[in-house]
């Protein structure tokens, strides 16, 4: 049936009533929103709070550690904001667009054009935007993103499509009957309207635990300090306010959530120039965790275009019968696949037989046909249609199977919802051969370099699957048929034992997931049709190209717009950059919260003005945090990802925080057996603190290259300068040190050099040591 669809007019009036879909899942961060919560903080807040408690004492010039939190919230937000346009920008090339029939023509929109009555069409692999009513045609729907429940539902004349669910076969017309939040998806999920929050990420779970101790600790450290250091004798008022509060600045990891943020803001818009859109923020990080990588071949590994090499008649059958039957199945046919199509290009003289329906393919099915009066004819995977008889052509088809996808052809009687019920009879076998990307094998390379499992999980037999792969050099510990495993095979061995998995149904593709996921593995999937969507979503990272079908990118964390496969490396080497340098980063700040909140926590006790001023601080912060890390963060750094990040990071942060605390506590000591001025102790505070900060630069960026040496002689020229200069020494309340200051100070340098070294050897002995206990 012809169908004219809506005219111009009657869009427009629907358009202005507003009968017009939108989206009403929640978009990418507005740039409101980014700049809400990069400058609405808890740690801004109480920032500013001790800025006017700075102001009010007179201090003024001990609020310079305001402008480094200026600072930092810019750089972040700008970064954000860039990459957030960037992504809003690569959306747009890969957001669905729906067929319809508008003027008596067929025409592709965006989803957010679709109005109420408009004529729409969908087709294997197409995510269903719109409750729809099928006029004319037959599918199957997977409801399983609305229900939960993976089952195929048959869809006939009359039937609902709810959005949100995906075409895993067949074809269809439709009606709009329902657009925006009238779409049942947007009624069952309208009170979680939410941008989701990202839990995916182990560094920022580690540093929102973090963040949420020191915050608790922060408030009632800071009081009773404040009242400690007012018990004092001869501290004054301004004194003992700005030492409490350099105290409290020390405490607080500032930055560094923002810090992380702006590193995978800039690694977006890296990837970016690759073609590369990436729709969860943290799907970088991900990647570059991932262990097992989980592919399947057709359009990943092969180009995708298929093409018919040879016709194999049995049974006595002729060349031109089975000629006949292939040019009815290509005429008959509304399927959309690369078999098919390959069928299509080279059967395509149309026919005269008369039909009454036909099997759209299915991933679970595994064939396609079509019915006549008294007969059907089936096209498929010989292990789903030759049944009993699948033994006597086993030659022919594992033989076949080392180089080319097998078909089989068969004929049957009687043909029930699509399954196959009556006798057969074996006509042939076509032979169907792929190329494989020219890309693939450095692709393949480099994650054999790196220690990535890989593991092919294909709906074609495990002979061709890994005719592929041993062509390709895996590695292939075994072969498994899936179409054999049984309810009571154990899964979770299944996996760990093969490589090659054949014959894979869609809901096998996620059961295998599943168990890689249970046994300790973090596992990506890449797929680009309607039969990955399970494995895509049931993954730690699902990778999607662009190319595939709707619901395939829609679920996926990682789009590859150009579905280009040789990408990965890129990600995976973009990800290892920036949880590496995140990680040695952070634990430069977490060194500083280490023995901020331990000296804080000391000094109630302690009967002795607190040794820094905020002006010190930011000193230290700038010149031992701020820079370096910022400059760390964005340097190149290939190296596998070891451990977990947030005991990678303790243990590197508590040999430079114990011995501060040891340092100050013992400068205290001394400083009062000699009665050392104030200031003299304040800046040997600052010179052995700095030092200890610079012990451990040197130790995260070993091994040293060109880069890192110069940042460390920088840091110390700058911070030896601002020792030196007059004005330097003005700006940050330093002093020439006298002989009794030298004399403590350089036995406390030397011990800070040897205290540091044992702590590290210990606690890197401890991490080695419970890592061979978990072994």
């Amino acid at each position: 049936m012809k169908y004219e669809g809506l005219t111009k007019s009657e869009v427009k009036k629907r358009i202005d009533s507003g009968k017009v879909n939108y989206d009403t899942t929640t978009p990418s961060k507005s740039i409101k929103q980014i700049l809400l919560e990069n400058t609405v903080t808890l740690f801004n807040f109480i920032n500013i709070v001790l800025g006017v408690a700075i102001v009010l004492v007179g201090s003024y010039k001990n609020l310079l550690f305001l402008g480094v939190v200026i600072c930092n919230t810019l750089i972040s937000s700008i970064q954000e904001i860039r990459a957030k346009k960037m992504v809003d920008k690569l959306s747009v090339i890969s957001s669905s667009k729906a067929s319809v029939i508008r003027n008596g023509k067929k025409e592709k929109i965006h989803i957010n054009d679709i109005v109420v009555d408009d004529i729409i069409l969908y087709e294997l692999g197409n995510q269903v935007v719109v409750d729809s009513v099928i006029l004319e045609g037959t599918c199957e729907a997977d409801e399983s993103f609305i229900t939960g429940e993976s089952k195929m539902i048959i869809k006939k004349k009359g039937d609902m499509l709810l959005s949100g669910s995906f075409i895993v076969s067949g074809n269809v017309t439709s009606k709009v009957v329902h657009v925006g939040l009238d779409n049942y998806t947007s009624i069952i999920s309208r009170d979680a309207k939410k941008i989701k929050k990202d839990i995916s990420s182990e560094i920022m779970r580690s540093l929102k635990k973090i963040v949420k101790y020191v915050s608790i600790a922060l408030v009632p450290i800071g009081v009773l300090l404040l009242l400690r250091q007012f018990s004092i004798d001869d501290n004054t008022t301004q004194n003992a306010v700005t030492t409490v509060v350099a105290a409290l600045i020390a405490m607080i990891p500032e930055g560094l959530i923002l810090l992380v943020s702006t590193v995978l803001a800039i690694s977006v818009l890296k990837l970016s120039k690759y073609n590369v859109l990436v729709q969860d923020l943290y799907a970088v990080e991900t990647l570059a965790r991932v262990d097992t990588l989980c592919l399947d071949k057709t359009g990943t590994l092969t180009e995708g275009k298929m093409e018919v090499k040879e016709i194999i008649p049995v049974n006595d059958n002729k060349i031109s019968e089975i000629d006949e039957i292939l040019n009815l199945v290509a005429a008959s046919s509304s399927d959309n696949n690369s078999t098919i199509n390959a069928i299509k290009e080279k059967f395509n003289m149309g026919t005269n037989i008369k039909y009454i329906d036909k099997i759209p393919f299915s991933s679970d099915r595994k064939y396609s046909g079509v019915i006549l009066k008294d007969k059907s004819y089936i096209i498929g995977a010989p292990e789903f249609v030759l049944k009993n008889h699948y033994k006597k052509y086993k030659e022919i088809i594992e033989e076949g199977s080392l180089n080319n996808r097998v078909l089989a052809l068969i004929e049957t009687d009687v043909v029930k919802n699509y399954e196959i019920k009556g006798k057969i009879k074996v006509l042939g076998f076509i032979f169907i051969r792929d190329k494989i990307r020219k890309t693939a094998y450095d692709t393949i390379k480099y994650f054999k370099e790196n220690d990535v499992d890989l593991k092919i999980i294909s709906g074609d037999s495990k002979e061709t699957v890994s005719s592929i792969a041993s062509r390709l050099d895996i590695n292939i510990k075994g072969t498994i048929d899936a179409s054999l495993i049984s309810k009571d095979m154990d899964v979770n061995k299944i996996v760990e034992e093969n490589t090659i998995f054949g014959r894979v149904k869609p809901e096998q593709k996620k059961l295998f997931i599943s168990a890689l996921k249970r046994n300790g593995h973090v596992v990506a999937m890449t797929g680009d049709g309607v039969n990955d969507v399970l494995a895509l979503k049931e993954a730690d990272c699902g990778v999607a190209m662009n190319s595939g079908a709707d619901a395939a990118r829609n679920i996926s964390e990682i789009v590859l717009l150009d579905s280009n496969f040789d990408s990965m490396p890129k990600i995976v080497m973009e990800g290892r950059r920036t949880i590496n340098n995140v990680e040695r980063s952070a634990t430069l700040f977490l060194s500083k919260t280490i023995y901020a909140s331990l000296l804080a926590l000391l000094f109630l006790f302690i009967n002795y003005a607190y040794p820094f001023i905020p002006i010190q601080m930011t000193l230290i912060n700038s010149l031992t945090i701020g820079i370096p890390a910022f400059i760390l963060a964005l340097e190149p750094n290939k190296s596998r990802i070891k451990g977990k990040f947030l005991v990678n990071v303790i243990s590197k942060a508590i040999p430079s925080g114990i011995t501060t605390v040891v340092n100050i506590l013992l400068l205290v000591l001394l400083a009062s057996l000699l009665k050392l001025p104030t200031e003299q102790t304040s800046t040997c505070a600052v010179i052995i603190t700095a030092y200890t900060a610079l012990l451990l630069i040197y130790r995260i960026s070993k091994p040293l290259n060109f880069l890192r040496t110069s940042l460390l002689v920088l840091l110390t020229s700058i911070f030896v300068l601002a020792f030196i200069i007059p004005a330097g020494r003005e700006i940050f309340s330093l002093k020439i040190l006298s002989v009794n200051s030298l004399l403590v100070l350089i036995p406390l340098m030397y011990l800070s050099t040897r205290l540091f070294k044992i702590l590290s050897t210990m606690i890197g002995y401890v991490i080695d040591k419970k890592k061979k206990w978990f072994m």
